[in-house]
């Protein structure tokens, strides 16, 4: 099983194979659009996340000591983005969680080129993880 840096590393050099925004963000469209629909059971007001301005809905599953992330969007680049992170978090332990840097969404320029509210969500998105992670590592 690949490391979270390895996942990372990984995400930083399919990017870096585009100098076009334009294109970088069709490539997280792609990568949101290629994520398995969430099960419609898991669409509940509990796995609603707060601070992003559209619907993301993350549902995390516990088994043999490792979490496992599904999520979906309303929103095409917000999906991207939790298909990023779910492709860089998914199958880790609760404390590669809490421990991870997570570098890569500086280093593909991530943070700079979405807009303050996508932003804001992005970290909610991964706080959210986090919470997860923490609430897992407890058990």
């Amino acid at each position: 099983m690949t490391t979270i840096n390895e996942r990372q590393d990984e995400i930083i050099e399919e990017f870096q194979g585009f100098d076009d925004w334009m294109d970088k963000y069709q490539l997280l469209i792609d990568m949101g659009n290629e994520q398995e629909p969430l099960d419609e059971k898991y669409k509940t007001e509990q796995n609603l996340i707060d601070g992003c301005q559209s619907r993301v809905w993350l549902q995390a599953d516990y088994q043999d000591g490792r979490i496992h992330f599904q999520a979906e969007s309303d929103a095409l680049i917000v999906k991207g983005i939790v298909a990023l992170l779910i492709r860089v978090l998914d199958g880790a332990t609760p404390q590669e969680i809490l421990d991870a840097d997570l570098y890569f969404i500086e280093q593909i320029g991530l943070r700079e080129h979405l807009s303050p509210t996508r932003s804001n969500g992005l970290l909610a998105m991964v706080k959210q993880m986090r919470m997860y992670a923490l609430a897992f590592s407890a058990k």
